[in-house]
């Protein structure tokens, strides 16, 4: 361990810094974030003495202990004019060196040359391998059958996801196009859950695996949706031949719901379409087929790929999977494109295997192509078409300038059998991840609002004198009305609380007062009707109710389970863990590493079981940091959940620590070893043992997993926080 001391300058004031470098780069913007609110993204570092840019650990321990701390955004509003005009085009992306440029071009340069030698100026076999995916993409265009497609979606499941995946980034409001990126997202993930994979075909006859036999003659009923190859599968126990036709037509797609590749991109592209994306096949020569759709949000083409259920990942395949692409061409029914340069970071090693045409010749074929998809189109949409086309040649000349995604580590190929994977050499590794991690804003005062709600239910409980064992019936019955209301639409949800044999509708009535507070935390309301019937439905808008409705059913399981082990229930009874109140909420979160998009950090606080924080390469060593939103505060309790599956991913031993300047120096508030998990959503409560210390930061490093030699990760289901209270 290394202790230094920096005078950090920042507009009209000076902060001292205690760094130790044990803690790594991220760590100290992490403390320059709390003591200044410019997040690490927006951080400019700069040494005082000899005006070097700070960007990693060896810049900061290279540099004097004088540095300037600048904020991009605020340094990019005080440029000229002209400057702005210059560099928009390139804004938030490191673009290489002079040096670097120029060798790239030399090497492009030599590339081109080398090409003129081994490439033909014959662009047929080109054109051949292109030109059937224009008839392809054209029947996604067919009315009757884009409406046939969106009836086999779950349109308001998805739409209520989108909304909520929106609500937790602190977008309640969102915009139309803000909710048409979100949607589309949550089309991806849906997809990638309903389509099947097939290596090889279970056997029609008995369900047992089979084994390939080669290829069979199509049948009338099989060419009439595409499919003229026809692959034959032998059954391993009965001998039955099954047939597996490789359907090209999407809507039969739509009713199969299997295949590999091809037809899960044309299946896909397909129900994009059928939504009202403009939307793209995109063929890659080396065997592989995706999506592209047009975000209005991004303000530019998007990657998609549903087989791996990956968006916006366009390296995914070159640097994860190592693939040695060549072409990677975009068909869609407006035109083909050359998109290859969107995919790579290596083009003039690309340029060396583009053999079958020369680069002129290509361009050619794929204008005349383009015209050819264009030419019913009106002189008003042209223009637009146009417009798009060029604003995208220059953002794919950007692209492979572009350095921002340098310290971003792709996984190898999913889907598909394993030793599939590996002879195709596309297996990679397993994570996806990136090396540095964004802060994030927790937007769960809900969950604190839902904990707290059950004091006031506790309380009536005590009040009225009712034991344990019908506590719990209450709670069952507040539960099934919960669990009522999440089946429903999302904009129209309305159940009945339902008395038993056990609590009836008198005691329910009484009872009902104190649930008023559960009620708000969720943003609904109650209703008693002329018959005595308690109706709940939603107060206003629906999406904080879709937020919550997860938590309180989680929450409801957990309370239900820890009442129903209390003997007797009374005043002194309701302590934690049956009370958890005072929940620390709203805070900002920073992590060594995280999963995207399904692990990021401020999944650990959610409330739900449906989501974790997952840390790639945290089974040996990993950390989060909560930053508290308002005054200090005195941790006296935390609990942590094992996540939803993989056992050999729970952490085992771990520091809390805490501080009060901001991330400069740190207190031990808590150190556990060989803790064990038993089971999966496994809640486990630790008392703080170094009380009376305030914090406004506080940090959990995760020293190791249950099982470090063959597993690299780390993963909790949750993770929350209590206060003293005041």
């Amino acid at each position: 361990m290394v202790a230094r001391k920096f005078l950090v300058r920042h507009d009209d004031s000076t902060f001292t810094v205690d760094y130790d470098t044990d803690d790594g780069f991220e760590v100290f913007q992490f403390q320059l974030f709390s003591l200044t609110s410019i997040p690490p993204d927006e951080q400019k570092i700069v040494g005082e003495d000899n005006d070097r840019i700070v960007s990693d650990d060896s810049d900061l321990s290279a540099v004097s202990e004088k540095l300037q701390l600048l904020s991009i955004t605020a340094d990019e509003a005080r440029k000229p004019e002209k400057q702005e005009e210059s560099t928009s085009s390139t804004a938030g992306a490191s673009v290489m060196s002079d040096e670097e440029l120029a060798r790239m071009l030399q090497a492009e340069e030599e590339a081109l040359m080398l090409q003129q030698y081994v490439a033909s100026d014959n662009s047929m076999e080109f054109e051949q391998k292109v030109r059937p995916y224009i008839s392809q993409v054209l029947l996604y265009e067919d009315p009757a059958r884009q409406e046939a497609a969106r009836k086999t979606v779950p349109v308001d499941t998805l739409e209520e996801k989108a909304f909520v995946s929106l609500a937790k980034e602190g977008n309640l409001k969102p915009s139309k196009i803000e909710q048409d990126h979100a949607f589309l997202l949550q089309l991806l993930f849906w997809f990638k859950k309903s389509f099947s994979w097939v290596n090889a075909p279970p056997c029609d006859g008995c369900g047992n695996e089979t084994t390939g036999q080669g290829m069979g003659d199509a049948l009338p009923s099989e060419i009439q949706y595409g499919a003229t190859r026809i692959e034959l599968y032998r059954c391993n126990s009965c001998s039955r031949v099954t047939r597996f036709p490789r359907y090209n037509d999407p809507l039969k797609l739509v009713e199969t719901r299997k295949g590999r590749c091809g037809e899960w991109a044309n299946c896909f592209t397909f129900y994009c379409r059928a939504f009202g994306y403009d939307s793209r096949l995109v063929l890659d020569f080396t065997d592989h087929v995706w999506t592209e759709c047009y975000s209005e949000a991004l303000g530019r083409w998007m990657h998609l790929d549903p087989c791996e259920s990956i968006y916006d990942r366009p390296l995914l395949y070159e640097k994860g999977w190592k693939k040695k692409l060549n072409y990677v061409i975009a068909i869609a029914k407006d035109g083909v494109y050359d998109v290859t340069k969107r995919y790579t970071r290596n083009w003039n090693e690309i340029l060396s295997r583009r053999t079958i045409t020369t680069e002129s010749s290509l361009m050619s074929v794929l204008t005349s192509m383009t015209k050819e998809c264009r030419r019913n189109c009106t002189s008003q949409v042209l223009s637009v078409l146009e417009e798009r086309d060029k604003i995208e040649r220059e953002a794919l000349e950007r692209d492979l300038l572009s350095t921002d995604d340098a310290q971003i580590y792709l996984p190898g190929r999913q889907s598909g059998d394993k030793q599939w994977r590996i002879a195709r050499s596309e297996f990679g590794t397993d994570s996806l991840n990136s090396s540095t991690c964004e802060v994030r804003i927790c937007r769960d005062e809900h969950v604190t609002k839902i904990y707290n709600a059950f004091s006031s239910i506790l309380h009536k409980f005590v009040e009225d004198s009712l034991i344990a064992s019908k506590g719990v019936e209450v709670l069952k019955i507040l539960r099934a009305t919960v669990v009522d209301l999440k089946k429903l639409p999302y904009k129209k949800r309305r159940a009945s609380l339902k008395s038993n044999s056990i609590v009836g509708t008198s005691l329910l009535h009484r009872l009902l007062p104190s649930f008023k507070e559960f009620l708000i935390a969720l943003s609904l309301k109650s209703e008693l009707d002329s018959n005595g019937t308690v109706t709940v439905c939603l107060a206003g808008d629906p999406v904080p109710t879709a937020l919550a409705l997860p938590v309180a059913l989680h929450a409801l399981d957990e309370l239900i389970s820890d009442l129903s082990k209390c003997d007797n229930l009374s005043k002194g009874s309701l302590t934690f863990p049956l009370l958890r109140l005072n929940r620390i909420c709203s805070g900002a979160v920073l992590a060594s590493g995280e999963e995207l998009p399904f692990g990021i950090a401020t999944a650990a606080f959610d409330g739900t079981r449906m989501s974790k924080w997952e840390e790639p390469n945290g089974a040996k060593g990993c950390w989060i940091s909560y930053k508290v939103s308002g005054n200090m505060q005195e941790l006296i309790s935390y609990e942590l959940m094992s996540a939803n599956d993989a056992p050999e991913r729970d952490p085992m031993d771990w520091v809390v620590e805490g501080s009060n300047d901001g991330g400069s120096n740190w207190h031990v508030l808590d150190e556990r070893r060989s803790q064990m998990f038993d089971k999966r959503f496994q809640r486990n409560t630790y008392n703080i043992k170094s009380t009376g210390f305030l914090s406004n930061i506080f940090r959990f490093r995760f020293l190791a997993v249950r099982d470090s030699g063959t597993n690299p990760r780390l993963q909790v289901g949750s993770i929350d926080l209590y206060a003293k209270q005041s």
